[in-house]
């Protein structure tokens, strides 16, 4: 039987070049262009590679909310400070620069772009919650890289969920939309990106029983 002589997938990859944009895909606070705007065509290429995330549920009920507005970035802003600035009291520890600098300039970021799914799992099972948000969050990272791998620096937060009642009065989204993290993205400006300092896999990995390290 013949075999095919074409490249397979895995040779096609650079797993080099693949490799760099898993390690170095950081958050990104301060060193963004915050003058030039992002061309709609490029985030929506980058979502077209979000959505071949995998999801347990097999719904595709991510949806993508691409704020741009600047009367509407400017309402956000306002919640996020708010919101950071409850959970700083609440820890009992002072904000780090880089996140004073993200919520001093929030509303000046190009493009705010929130993560949501279509329905709710409140007071669901573990199972439930692990289903539901573990398939919408691979997508938001899918994204994150893609970002990245095009000079676009964005952040992970959560932080809006505080307020998800004024979020959704200020974005129109429904009742059932479920709103996980928001992404500030815009283009890179000086920002170095590099992998951080972390433990080991044989650190953080167990072989066939919990504690149980390899030889």
């Amino acid at each position: 039987m013949t075999q095919p002589t074409g490249p397979t997938d895995i040779d096609e990859i650079d797993l080099e070049s693949f490799d760099r944009v898993l390690e170095t895909t950081r958050s990104v606070r301060r060193r963004l262009d915050f003058d030039r705007p992002i061309e709609p065509e490029v985030i929506e290429r980058c979502i077209n590679i979000a959505t071949q995330a995998p999801t347990g549920i097999n719904a595709e009920n991510w949806r993508f909310l691409v704020v741009t507005s600047a009367e509407k970035k400017l309402k956000l802003a306002d919640l996020y400070r708010r919101a950071l600035a409850t959970l700083s009291e609440a820890r009992g520890v002072p904000l780090k620069p880089t996140q004073h600098a993200l919520a001093d300039r929030l509303h000046e970021i190009p493009a705010l772009i929130l993560v949501c799914a279509i329905g709710r799992i409140a007071n669901g099972s573990l199972p439930m919650q692990v289903g539901f948000y573990g398939s919408i969050l691979p997508a938001a990272w899918s994204l994150m890289l893609a970002l990245r791998a095009r000079g676009l620096g964005s952040t992970w937060t959560s932080l809006l969920g505080f307020h998800e009642e004024e979020v959704a009065r200020i974005l129109g989204i429904p009742d059932e939309v479920t709103q996980t993290v928001m992404l500030p993205v815009g283009y890179m400006s000086g920002a170095v990106l590099k992998p951080a300092i972390r433990k080991p896999a044989r650190d953080v990995t167990y072989w066939d029983h919990w504690g149980a390290v390899r030889d």
